[in-house]
């Protein structure tokens, strides 16, 4: 093949199999995320997550196994953590960190999940602003009742909650080491933030 046959006849590589920007369907991204990538679907286009660090992982870990623990004593509901596609609306998959799952909202488990009765981010490198303005703003959009947003390198967590009339989260605590969390959603539980952040040994 000459030069001018390879400008004006490329082959077909991998990503000519895959839509172009802004044009991604729930069809297209499913068969993606399911290959255990951890991705979202956002305005027709696929956005690809940093890969989390051992210190995000720990702190993930250590939350879910408090969480889920308690959950399953009460029988609250289902601790969930990524990869697994939250459906927040048709179109809007995220990939939230961690997500719950109340024992009344059963039917929202599926092969995906749908919307939980709380999400949690854990802020890597190049997401804060993601985290902090547009997962807000859409977690809020899609009714979900409670946000945390957990901060490793401040070492802070906020807790949210959403103003249904007002359709915006609320800021009700912003935690720090010598801090507890605790919750509504969870009644009667608590998780020391020191523990929380605890460096790894």
């Amino acid at each position: 093949m000459t030069t001018a046959e390879r400008i004006f006849n490329p082959k077909p590589t991998w990503i000519d199999l895959f839509p172009v920007p802004g044009h991604w369907t729930e069809a297209d991204y499913y068969p993606l995320s399911d290959m255990g990538r951890i991705v979202e679907l956002s305005n027709g286009n696929v956005e690809v997550l940093p890969m989390p660090t051992i210190y995000h992982q720990l702190i993930l870990g250590r939350l879910f196994a408090a969480l889920s623990a308690f959950a399953l004593q009460y029988k609250l509901g289902w601790v969930f953590f990524a990869p697994l596609p939250v459906r927040l609306w048709p179109g809007k998959v995220r990939e939230p960190d961690l997500a719950f799952i109340s024992t009344p909202h059963a039917e929202r488990m599926g092969t995906y999940l749908g919307v939980p009765d709380l999400v949690v981010e854990i802020i890597s490198a190049g997401t804060e602003k993601t985290d902090r303005e547009v997962k807000r703003e859409e977690y809020a959009q899609a009714g979900i009742p409670e946000y945390w947003i957990i901060d490793p390198k401040a070492k802070t967590l906020d807790l949210l909650r959403l103003d249904r009339e007002a359709e915006t989260y609320t800021t009700t605590a912003q935690l720090s080491l010598n801090d507890a969390l605790t919750s509504p959603t969870f009644p009667g539980f608590t998780l020391s933030l020191a523990e929380l952040f605890a460096e790894a040994e």
